[in-house]
């Protein structure tokens, strides 16, 4: 599906290539939201139509606010899934939160821990945060092993946070710190 889009990565793991989102990629990125609908249902509502995409991207490439992250299969270069840090705040606070999700082809394959890895490794190097966040729906049980996998902590629970398919919904709030990375803090 994506062999027209660039495979330059932005970081790369044994399995897993990053890269930027592109406008290019919205025919793949829709398709794989399409096959995924399951899965993500309740939890997540990516675009669905190439005007949908064209939008959500277009504010992941211009917003500096945000940094959005395609998760690409180094075998074939196929999209497994997609990672964002969004709200990313700068000065004395140096945070961003995370928003991710995997397409159904490469659900349950490890994938996705991997791009979270470089990911985090690129937010505390090249972007010079120091706290990540990510916010997961408390019956979301794949999402929250997969923040806990991570090394991200628990740290609170968040009643009515996001609005989403149509209620406020409660949020467990993890989070991870450049020194917990390291090994500096107790986890």
């Amino acid at each position: 599906m994506s062999e027209n889009i660039s495979r330059s990565y932005l970081a790369e793991g044994p399995r897993v290539g990053l890269r930027h989102y592109t406008r290019q990629d919205g025919a793949e990125f829709t398709a794989r939201v399409h096959e995924s609908k399951d899965l993500h249902r309740p939890w997540l509502f990516p675009p669905t139509t190439a005007a949908a995409y064209a939008a959500y991207a277009g504010r992941l490439i211009e917003d500096p606010t945000k940094a959005g992250f395609l998760v690409c299969e180094k075998d074939g270069g196929g999209i497994a899934g997609f990672i964002n840090i969004n709200n990313i705040v700068e000065g004395g606070f140096q945070c961003g939160v995370l928003g991710y999700g995997a397409f159904a082809h490469a659900a349950g394959r490890g994938l996705m821990r991997e791009g979270i890895g470089l990911v985090v490794e690129y937010a505390f190097g090249a972007l010079g945060l120091h706290r990540l966040e990510i916010n997961v729906q408390p019956g979301n049980a794949a999402s929250i092993a997969l923040a806990r996998r991570c090394g991200f902590r628990l740290e609170g629970f968040s009643p009515d946070f996001l609005f989403i398919d149509g209620a406020w919904r409660d949020h467990q709030r993890w989070a991870l710190t450049v020194e917990m990375r390291r090994g500096d803090a107790q986890g």
